[in-house]
């Protein structure tokens, strides 16, 4: 419990002035009391109270004069009674408390400012410079009524020089520098902006002609030289003033210094020099060529000139004396001293150089600017090559002001299959010519536009302190509606060229982009699909618009129809065609793998839907109830016989009007996976094959009544439907079905066997010729040889 002393209780009531005063402060008195949980009376003893559900504060000790009745309402805004109130009957003054100024530890406010506000080190000189650069202009704005001011006949503009062996860079503008009091103002107090309070003058003296190009916002850009630095000089003169001034300060310290320049050498006619003494592990950026990196990268379009400190050569010829030989000396000694060689080397020599040559052709006219120039600008930005294939320049007005310049490169720059990366570095933003980022995630591109290069440059873009983020606002909304709109507009203008392989080539290299939009951007499918080319049945070669086969639909045709497939080759030849070719029907291939997603997402085009041929319950059109009602009863009994042997392998069997010379077919169910997508589904590497199943739906068996095969297996049917060859044609057409259809057999070796069988019954004996007899042959006897005897001799 707290205990509220006489003090604070009197300091109360003196401080309450009119009867709403008074009010307020006993009000103030009691809420504290009841609060607390205890009073003072003015016998100094303390009373304690409880708070109780009943809206009402109750003593401890039975009192009536320390009853408190608390109403339904806003604490504070009822009038209470206390004890202390009562006894003093002159106006009670109301709470006052004193008042604080915020306190900070400079120190450790420096260190936030310079090592958690920046992400990337290398911003520093684009602070330092766009200072540079609002000083100059800031000058210029002031010459205009105060000519002496310009006096001194130096030239507008931004030098930087570095020493390399030393780790020192030095950067000095020639613009309208600092007195002693301003360097208080602007580098001794963090977080004041000099070009913030420079425009605010500007608007309070109501000047239409304020210059919008000043950069500065924040006040916390010179403290970026931090970020490399462990000690900043700061030597600055103002043309109103004769002395000039230098501010050092360190960067672990809470305090800095300003002293006169005394040194002759160091005098500047105007204007200010930063001279950064880099840290150890920072001295990297005194190097003239990474020095000259980082303008051309965040500061080349800013309105003044910036130069460099850059080592320069040139070649010439220096001749050489050469020592002959003692033999020539003696033969050729005037030769030799006529003839003297010469040979090529370079002087190094030191100069300034015009680092920021490229204009910003986004301010001009696009009226102005040619074809070459804005192909020379986009080669330059973008370090390309190769010419763009279209490119846009417009400025937009009104609720957002910006201007952009945008391209469509020729070529695809991290390669084909590469969509899924949002992070280009293609669009460069800037805020009054000053680079800020191109590293962006979706905020003014979606990712399916991504490969879109191009400059954007406003000034008045809501930024982060360290303006290296761009912040989600309307204002960014309405920017990235506008830029993708003008985007569609610039690929539309190829679309629509004379030059039809220019679209070509643009398809080729971004198509899957825009398909992707197809499926990621529903609000632009108006824009996105007159883009779209396919290949079809009547265009195997040439791809084509949804236009054109919107206008080479038969007159009651109502759908757009399309079958998806790995190739032209194996879509051209599906079975799910043969009726419509007969039909002329218009078919589109979808051959690549996001095609079928990318449509199913658009749904329609010109009001007519897209169908998959492949799917149950296709319409073409041709439907006659009465034939059909005739093949039901001819046939109905051999389709149940049929999904009785198929079993669950099939949802049904029905009679199909879509075929025409092939028996059968395996059509997907109306809401689930085609063959093509669970093709594409099972090959996927971190796929879900628990959701194979579920997603693969129903399939259909689709017979047609036409076809001999069919119509023998009818017979069958109706004569034994238990024959044995009969229910493994049934199987076999089943797995060729199931082939044909595009989708892949649980059991290809299984499949495989039943081919070789019905092959083996098929050839049996077909080439094979009958044994012929063999002659007889006698069988040879052998004789015995008797040698002839004489007569009367003995053996």
């Amino acid at each position: 419990m707290h205990r509220l002393s006489r003090r604070s209780v009197s300091s109360i009531l003196r401080a309450a002035g009119s009867p709403y005063r008074r009010s307020v402060a006993a009000a103030h008195l009691s809420c504290s009391s009841h609060l607390a949980g205890s009073a003072v009376d003015g016998d100094n003893r303390v009373r304690w109270y409880s708070a109780v559900t009943s809206g009402k504060l109750i003593p401890n000790k039975a009192d009536p004069s320390t009853q408190w009745n608390l109403k339904n309402g806003l604490f504070l805004g009822n009038r209470y009674e206390s004890t202390a109130a009562q006894s003093d009957a002159s106006s009670p003054p109301p709470p006052v408390g004193e008042k604080y100024e915020y306190q900070a530890e400079v120190s450790r406010l420096m260190d936030l400012i310079v090592n958690s506000l920046y992400s990337n080190k290398e911003v520093f000189l684009r602070e330092l410079i766009s200072n540079a650069s609002d000083a100059l202009d800031k000058l210029r704005f002031l010459g205009v009524t105060e000519p002496e001011l310009l006096k001194d006949a130096v030239d507008l503009d931004i030098r930087i020089q570095t020493d390399k062996d030393n780790g020192i860079v030095t950067i000095t503008d020639s613009g309208i520098g600092m007195n002693r009091q301003e360097l208080i103002d602007c580098l001794g107090t963090i977080a004041q902006s000099g070009t913030a309070k420079f425009l605010k003058a500007l608007k309070d003296s109501k000047d239409a002609g304020a210059d919008n190009n000043l950069i500065g916002q924040f006040g916390v850009g010179f403290y970026s030289s931090f970020l490399v630095s462990d000690r900043v000089v700061v030597s600055t003169k103002s043309p109103k003033s004769d002395t000039q001034y230098v501010w050092e300060g360190e960067a672990n310290a809470s305090s800095y210094t300003i002293r006169e320049e005394t040194d002759p050498e160091k005098l500047i006619p105007r204007g200010t020099r930063l001279t950064l003494y880099l840290k150890h592990d920072d001295k990297g950026f005194a190097n003239p060529e990474r020095i000259q990196k980082l303008v051309k990268n965040y500061s080349q379009f800013v309105s003044f000139p910036i130069y460099t400190w850059q080592e320069k050569g040139y070649t010439k010829e220096v001749e050489v004396d050469e020592e002959p030989t003692e033999a020539q000396k003696d033969e050729q000694d005037d030769k030799t001293n006529k003839k003297k060689k010469t040979k090529t080397v370079v002087e190094r020599y030191w100069d300034w150089e015009l680092t920021n040559e490229t204009q910003p052709l986004w301010l001009r006219n696009p009226k102005e600017v040619s074809t070459e120039e804005y192909n020379e600008f986009y080669k330059k930005t973008f370090n390309e090559y190769l010419e763009p294939l279209a490119s846009s320049h417009f400025t937009t007005e009104g609720e957002v002001e910006f201007r952009s310049v945008l391209y469509v490169p020729a070529v695809s720059p991290t390669g084909k299959d590469d969509i899924v990366n949002p992070k280009t570095k293609n669009i460069r933003l800037y805020v009054k010519r000053v680079f800020i980022s191109d590293d962006f995630d979706g905020e003014l591109f979606p990712r399916y536009l991504s490969f879109v290069k191009g400059v954007v440059d406003s000034n008045d873009l809501p930024l982060n302190v360290s303006r290296e983020i761009l912040q989600e606002s309307r204002i960014v909304r309405i920017m990235r509606k506008r830029l993708v709109r003008k985007a569609f507009d610039m690929i539309l203008g190829i679309s629509m060229s004379e030059n039809r392989e220019d679209y070509e080539k643009f398809w080729e290299n971004f198509g899957k982009y825009l398909k992707l939009g197809c499926i990621e951007d529903r609000e632009n499918h108006k824009r996105i699909a007159p883009l779209l080319r396919f290949f079809s049945s009547q265009s195997e070669e040439e791809m084509i618009s949804l236009d054109e086969y919107v206008e080479n639909m038969k007159p009651d045709q109502k759908d757009i129809y399309y079958i998806a497939s790995d190739s032209v080759t194996s879509a051209k030849n599906t079975p799910f065609l043969e009726k419509l070719i007969e039909k002329d029907l218009e078919v589109l291939f979808l051959v690549d793998p996001i095609d079928e997603v990318a449509v199913q997402n658009l749904k329609s085009y010109k009001e007519k839907n897209f169908v998959d041929i492949s799917k149950e319950d296709l319409d073409i059109g041709d439907k006659n109830e009465e034939k059909e009602k005739e093949m039901k009863q001819e046939f109905g009994q051999t389709c149940d016989w049929i999904k009785k042997r198929l079993g669950d392998k099939v949802a049904s069997v029905q009679i199909s009007n879509r075929l025409s010379s092939s028996p059968c077919v395996l059509v997907s169910g109306k809401f689930g996976w085609s063959a093509n997508m669970e093709r594409l589904m099972k090959s996927q590497t971190v796929g879900d094959m628990s959701g194979l199943e579920f997603m693969r739906g129903r399939r259909v068996f689709e017979i047609n009544p036409e076809h001999a095969i069919i119509k023998n297996l009818n017979e069958a049917c109706r004569i034994n439907p238990d024959d044995e060859d009969a229910l493994k044609a049934i199987d076999l057409l089943y797995d060729a079905a199931l082939v044909s259809s595009g989708f892949t057999p649980e059991n290809p070796a299984q499949l495989g066997g039943k081919i070789y069988e019905m092959m083996g019954i098929a050839i049996s004996g077909k080439w094979s010729t009958p044994a012929s007899p063999q002659p007889h042959i006698p069988e040879t006897l052998e004789a015995e040889v008797v040698e002839p005897v004489e007569a009367g001799s003995h053996k």
